[in-house]
């Protein structure tokens, strides 16, 4: 299990794969300088319910792996979170979709 951490405060587990295409959808929205938020459901073991931040230029944030390897990206799957990126209520997981092409590294038009 991986960690998002924002600013040194809230922070969420999730599993690498999935931290991984997090990480490409947010670096590119940032890279482009689109702010949005991002919201995650917290697991009950803290209480449950949701946490939702702003992320932007100004964020610090940091992505922390379990493991060592970077998985295989799954086009889909990246595609599906920058639609809710880009959506008003902005980026949350959402399962990971068939993968229609698995590509090494960053996808260039993420």
């Amino acid at each position: 299990m991986g960690k998002f951490i924002y600013d040194g405060g809230p922070k969420v587990e999730l599993e690498d794969r999935a931290l991984t295409h997090l990480q490409l959808v947010i670096t590119a929205k940032l890279r482009r300088g689109e702010p949005f938020p991002f919201t995650w459901k917290e697991d009950s073991s803290v209480g449950g319910g949701r946490t939702t931040v702003w992320v932007h230029a100004g964020s610090s944030l940091a992505f922390k792996y379990a493991g060592s390897r970077q998985p295989a990206i799954n086009r889909a799957w990246v595609d599906a979170l920058a639609y809710t990126a880009n959506a008003p209520t902005g980026l949350y997981l959402v399962p990971e979709p068939a993968n229609t092409g698995t590509k090494e590294g960053i996808p260039s038009s993420v």
